[in-house]
């Protein structure tokens, strides 16, 4: 990791947690739809981040969003969970080391089959675990398994404007 990607990844993590608890946090759509755009920070980060980087990374990212919304651990939790599970969905679904063109992962470098499967994968854990920790009971299963899946879509959405703002395909 060079330092010009530590120093844009340090950017990326105080822009998220501003822009997640600043505006984010703030939308809140029937009580369906909450973006948690905070941790597209998790999926942008470098594919040679060491794990327990990682795990590090993504508890203090969560456990800043934590502090900010007084939810006792839940972000971080999640985070956690979803950061322990990347090299895993990292590695099944790229067919080898010359699909991981680039220093991070994009849509720019991966294309777009394979960064909406990571992305879709990797946004479900973190709103399952989020959700399901948060509400602990099994009473409102289904209108959780909803708020998790309108969520995703959003955080999805979000995270793919993102991409094409951010990272256009044309040089």
């Amino acid at each position: 990791m060079t330092s010009r990607t530590v120093f844009f990844n340090v950017i990326r993590f105080f822009f998220l947690i501003f822009f997640q608890v600043l505006i984010l946090n703030h939308i809140n759509l029937s009580g369906y739809i909450n973006p948690y755009f905070y941790i597209y920070f998790i999926l942008l980060l470098p594919f040679d981040t060491p794990k327990w980087l990682l795990l590090v990374a993504a508890f203090i990212l969560g456990w800043s969003i934590d502090i900010f919304t007084n939810s006792i651990g839940l972000n971080a939790a999640a985070c956690v969970l979803m950061a322990f599970a990347r090299p895993f969905v990292i590695s099944a679904i790229s067919s080898g080391p010359e699909s991981l063109f680039g220093e991070t992962p994009s849509l720019r470098n991966q294309g777009v089959k394979w960064f909406l499967y990571y992305s879709i994968i990797l946004i479900l854990i973190h709103h399952f675990a989020f959700f399901y920790l948060e509400i602990f009971r099994f009473s409102e299963f289904l209108a959780t398994f909803v708020r998790v899946m309108l969520s995703s879509a959003f955080t999805l959405l979000l995270v793919l404007i993102s991409e094409y703002l951010l990272y256009p395909q044309g040089k």
